[in-house]
Order: C-alpha cells, then sequence, then structure tokens
C-alpha cells in the first residue's frame, strides 16, 4: 500500500528505482519508539560548556556522552583544537556548537543531533550521517559528507574535491565552491552547490539531483543537464532561507543535473555501447 507524506505531494518521491524498497515509514501512534539503548533523555533548556583543549580526542567524545547522560540537551565545546574525529557516533538528539575548528572525520556516525561549527573541517565532515544538521560556518575538506544517508549538511564556504561521493540521502548545502567529482556514484538526495563546480560533476550517479548556481567545468559519466520545476525553485527557496544562503543569480536559474540512467542495465550493454558511455 502506498503511504503518502508531505514529501510525496512535494514531488519528492520520483524516483523509479528497481529491486526492493529500502524506504520505511513510521507513524507516531506506534507504541514502540524506535530510539537507540544508549540514546539519553535531555532537555534543550539545561545547557552547559567545557573546554576541549586538554582533553584527547577519547575524552572530549567520552565528555559529551557524559554530559548528555547528565540530561544536558544544549552544550558548547570550547577550543577544539582542530583535532580528528570529534563530535562522532552522537546517537541523540542534542544542540551541540563547537567553537573553533575540527580536523578530519568530525561529527561522522550521527543521528539525530544539530551542530554548528563555527569555523573550518577537515576531509570527511559528517561521513555516514542520518539524521539531524551540520552547520559549517568555513569552509570543509574533500569528501564532505561521503556516503550520507540523512538530514542536511550546510557548508557556508568553500569545499573541496568528492563531495556527497557515494550519497544515499539527505540534502548537502554548498555556500561557494566545490571541487572536482561532486556527487560521484551519488544514489539518491540533493546537493546545492550555489557557486561554480569543478570538473566531472556527477560522475557515475545513479540517482539524485544536484543543482549548481556558478559554472560547471564539466560533467562526468551518465551526468546530464535537466529541466528545472516550479516544485525545484519552491523547495531550493524553502532550504536556502532555512540556513541563510541566497542563490547568486536565483532559485529558477541555477543549473539542474540529474542522472542519464545508461549505467543502470551497464552489465547487460555491448562492449560498444559501454565504450560510448564511457
Amino acid at each position: 500500500m502506498a503511504v503518502t507524506t508531505k514529501a510525496t505531494e512535494f514531488g519528492m518521491h520520483t524516483e523509479q528505482l528497481a529491486g526492493r524498497s529500502q524506504q520505511r515509514f513510521f507513524h507516531s501512534e506506534e507504541q514502540e519508539r524506535f530510539t537507540y539503548p544508549q540514546a539519553f533523555e535531555v532537555d534543550f533548556k539545561k545547557r552547559t560548556q567545557f573546554d576541549a583543549g586538554p582533553l584527547s580526542t577519547r575524552e572530549v567524545n567520552l565528555k559529551l556522552r557524559e554530559l548528555m547522560s547528565q540530561g544536558y540537551g544544549s552544550i558548547v565545546m570550547k577550543n577544539p583544537g582542530a583535532k580528528h574525529s570529534l563530535a562522532v557516533g552522537i546517537l541523540n538528539r542534542l544542540d551541540l556548537t563547537i567553537e573553533g575548528s575540527l580536523g578530519y572525520f568530525g561529527c561522522g556516525l550521527i543521528d539525530g543531533p544539530n551542530i554548528h561549527v563555527k569555523g573550518r573541517v577537515g576531509w570527511s565532515c559528517a561521513e555516514n550521517m542520518l539524521a539531524g544538521t551540520v552547520t559549517i560556518d568555513k569552509n570543509a575538506g574533500s569528501t564532505f559528507g561521503a556516503a550520507l544517508r540523512g538530514g542536511d549538511l550546510v557548508c557556508k564556504g568553500d569545499v573541496g574535491a568528492r563531495v556527497g561521493i557515494d550519497m544515499k540521502g539527505g540534502t548537502i548545502l554548498v555556500g561557494g565552491r566545490a571541487g572536482a567529482f561532486c556527487g560521484f556514484m551519488m544514489q539518491r538526495g540533493r546537493m546545492v552547490i550555489l557557486g561554480d563546480a569543478g570538473k566531472n560533476l556527477g560522475d557515475s550517479m545513479y540517482d539524485g539531483t544536484i543543482y549548481v548556481g556558478g559554472k560547471i567545468d564539466g560533467l562526468g559519466v551518465d551526468a546530464v543537464p535537466a529541466e528545472m520545476t516550479d516544485l525545484d525553485v519552491q523547495w531550493l527557496e524553502r532550504k536556502l532561507k532555512k540556513y541563510g544562503l541566497e542563490a547568486p543569480k536565483g532559485a529558477k536559474n541555477m543549473q539542474k543535473i540529474c542522472a542519464g540512467r545508461q549505467l543502470w542495465n551497464y552489465d547487460n550493454l555491448e562492449p560498444a555501447e559501454k565504450k560510448l558511455i564511457l
């Protein structure tokens, strides 16, 4: 039985994928809560802060867990010192503000928190993110949002190469420029680049949508231009407004890139056809 949701009404479930559906729908009236056994009940009005400067990566992450276990729902982390793998594995609702920059693999494997980084992040920020929001005030490194599955991942500055590689859902917003091979092997979700995009954009993408406000240096294999619709414009305007971003020439003038879908049945093609696609 088909399930109608608000996203369906906005035309956000138009992908016709073969095979077994991966979608799951939950309703508030169901008795089971579908929360992690190690999740904590927190109060967003209960606030605290701590200094991450003298702590190791492990100690910082344990400190966050300890504070959540005490019911703190709003936490400020000071002096992160660009350490790697900070604020990872948070499977909890939480408002976390990080006053500084992160190293590699920050905010990875999270499901639910709202994280604000008042600085930069290194490679692979928010990899395998399931839900929540992560907002970066400055720039981000390569593989930003690798294997993203859900939630909103926002960088208000420039990003490196291979943003959203193997992306499986959610939304990535980039306020500035992006490097090469963004959207590589993208499977679902939406990526918005307000500045210029590097070479091989959307290379080997299977599905999903990429919007670009600036110049595109070149499209990758099986990535093709598509027509902007009123639904696209409405969605972009709502999403950009939420994070204080604006398309340089207006949402309706952004370029839309989708999968050509010639690779869907790649194994069944003749050698000459494979050569033509690649």
